[in-house]
């Protein structure tokens, strides 16, 4: 008898948990708001986001509304774009900066998918100090929605051609992570382990040794999914489609040349001797475009580090960048975006004019 009611108890317990984990809707919520948090990975464009939100809907998944300051960047399917990939971030800086906060309240999410340190590691930031970060990014997510569901990635690996060491870096974070984890997760608010390095491959799976390719963000989107349909309760849910938060509009800088061509700068980060940006193109023209090539010149003696999603030459001040075979085609009204990371000392202002040309 002693035995059938610890049994018993021990059901009740789990049964309890399990009703935690799933994700429930304040009273009278039409969505489960979810945000994409993280950086170039994750926005810049970030299509495993597209992957991800369709799958969902084939699945059924109707009630959900992914969330976030950012707009969506093409990735050429219908999508529900919204997003924090703040593309050059650190995820040590955006917690030491308290950047969080003002996104969260922008937002309001139920459920955060984070893939964040990339730059981190690329920074040689340590996992102590990494997961210092994530720490205090879930106490500020648990802030704003005291049974936040947080879905940490074991990150993609990455083997930059300016970081022999940054593969390693990757596996001692990855190893960290489990442990901090169960650490910080509670029954209201569960931090879950999403592995999003079993099986992919620099090589195979990145364009550059960093950013996921196609097959890349379908695997991303695969590890995910099953993630989150796990907190989400395994069953599609019966709820109506919900209308997607607002896409900020950002009023891009008039090239003096380039026809339908415009690019906009925006420095997204920054910290002592270095920033990340992005600068976003986009087609305004009534045809479509099949390149494109932005220019600039730093007034502050700015060097570009690293960059993605286009193709960088920098002699001197001067700036040049040009389209990727992925992302040059633009139709009408259509827009894609590059990011990078770059040194500067003493001031960092932006370009007085950003040019962008038409091919």
């Amino acid at each position: 008898m002693a035995a059938r009611r610890a049994f018993l108890v021990a059901m009740t317990a789990l049964a309890g948990l399990l009703a935690y984990l799933l994700v429930v809707p304040p009273a009278g919520a039409a969505t489960v708001r979810i945000m994409p948090l993280g950086d170039s990975i994750t926005g810049s464009p970030g299509c495993w986001r597209a992957l991800l939100w369709n799958r969902l809907a084939q699945s059924g998944y109707t009630g959900l509304d992914f969330v976030g300051t950012l707009p969506p960047q093409g990735c050429s399917v219908p999508y529900d774009g919204d997003n924090e990939g703040h593309g050059g971030a650190l995820v040590t800086n955006v917690a030491d900066q308290n950047q969080l906060p003002g996104w969260l309240s922008a937002t309001r999410p139920d459920v955060v998918l984070m893939h964040f340190g990339t730059n981190d590691v690329w920074n040689n930031r340590s996992p102590q100090t990494i997961l210092a970060a994530y720490g205090k990014l879930v106490d500020q997510m648990r802030a704003s929605n005291p049974n936040m569901k947080v879905l940490v990635a074991q990150i993609i690996p990455m083997n930059p051609s300016n970081c022999a060491e940054c593969g390693q870096r990757v596996v001692a974070l990855n190893a960290a992570i489990p442990g901090w984890a169960q650490a910080k997760s509670t029954s209201a608010s569960p931090v879950v382990v999403v592995n999003q390095w079993a099986g992919f491959s620099t090589a195979g799976d990145t364009y550059d040794g960093v950013h996921p390719n196609a097959a890349g963000d379908q695997k991303m989107a695969d590890a995910w999914y099953t993630a989150l349909t796990g907190v989400l309760g395994g069953t599609p849910p019966p709820s109506p489609t919900p209308t997607p938060t607002p896409t900020p509009t950002v009023t891009p800088t008039p090239p003096p040349t380039g026809g339908g061509c415009a690019a906009t700068y925006k420095i997204t980060n920054s910290w002592q001797g270095g920033f990340g940006a992005e600068v976003t193109v986009r087609n305004g023209g009534t045809s479509a475009i099949t390149g494109w090539t932005v220019a600039w010149t730093f007034a502050n003696g700015q060097t570009i580090t690293q960059l993605w999603n286009g193709t960088p030459t920098q002699t001197g001040a001067a700036v040049t960048v040009r389209n990727m075979s992925y992302n040059g085609a633009l139709a009408p009204g259509a827009s894609t975006a590059f990011g990078f990371n770059g040194s500067w000392t003493g001031t960092n202002t932006a370009p007085a004019t950003v040019a962008c040309t038409p091919a």
